[in-house]
């Protein structure tokens, strides 16, 4: 891997869905976040502009920091990367305005590698959104297609709001006609992973885990575990032999996600 942060140990990255920077920030995550020794930190749903974010806690030290926010709704979706090393590049649209004014993607470029932090959209708000969401999974499925033809590696951290299997979601069968758990997601998703080659490093590392990334803010959802998977590093096949291990940190709790880190080796 050409991410190299320290010859001797291996390459951290971190990605989380915050639900609001600040919020998470109030809760903690900032102070939780520099016990990680983290190299890249993609977030997602920052639900903030930049000019906001003007504390110094919102740039880490020893980290260049980059945010991509709404500009069609303030307080709506965003993303960003920190990243200890400064990267080539940073981009921060892919070509379809409808999913890039929204804030959903985020790029740092180091060398041959391509780190991304998506927010892939959800579709539990009506179907409206959720047609929105199917046109972005056909549009996206053409990206990533053109991806894995390059010579670049890719790590793609981030809130798909899909899970993969039974083995991803707490309620399996309540959930079948649910957003999120939907054949028709689920199919694009592993289709993506069983047929294009792309790398679930969750269960590259886990084959038989079931953790979860996000659960419910009603009832009881995170006291008894009532989760769903849809928060991934996924990667292209030249890294599958890098992934070291994996964790996902439920607690202590910043927001109705959890972050989950990657060990990558060298």
């Amino acid at each position: 891997m050409s991410l190299a942060f320290g010859a001797d140990r291996p390459v951290r990255i971190v990605s989380f869905n915050a639900n609001g920077i600040r919020s998470a920030a109030i809760k903690g995550f900032f102070e939780w976040l520099k016990k990680q020794d983290a190299d890249v930190v993609c977030l997602q749903e920052t639900k903030a502009q930049e000019a906001q974010l003007t504390d110094s806690m919102f740039r880490p030290d020893g980290h260049h920091c980059f945010y991509r926010d709404a500009t069609t709704k303030k307080g709506y979706s965003g993303v960003a990367i920190y990243s200890k090393r400064e990267p080539d590049d940073v981009l921060t649209k892919l070509g379809w305005a409808p999913f890039d004014d929204e804030g959903r993607y985020i790029e740092a470029r180091y060398g041959k590698l391509s780190v991304v932090s998506f927010y892939i959209p959800s579709g539990t708000s009506g179907d409206e959104r959720q047609q929105f969401k199917y046109k972005v999974m056909d549009w996206l499925g053409g990206i990533f297609a053109d991806w894995r033809k390059t010579k670049r590696d890719y790590v793609l951290c981030g809130d798909w709001n899909i899970v993969r299997s039974e083995k991803d979601i707490r309620n399996w069968k309540s959930n079948q006609k649910n957003s999120g758990c939907l054949p028709e997601e689920r199919a694009w998703l592993n289709a993506l992973i069983d047929e294009h080659g792309w790398v679930d490093s969750y269960r590259t590392l886990k084959p038989d885990g079931e953790d979860y990334t996000w659960w419910s803010a009603r009832g009881a959802a995170r006291a008894n575990n009532v989760g769903w998977r849809i928060d991934y590093q996924i990667v292209t096949p030249g890294l599958r032999a890098k992934l070291k291990s994996c964790a996902i940190a439920a607690t202590p709790r910043f927001s109705d996600h959890a972050p989950y880190t990657v060990d990558y080796a060298h």
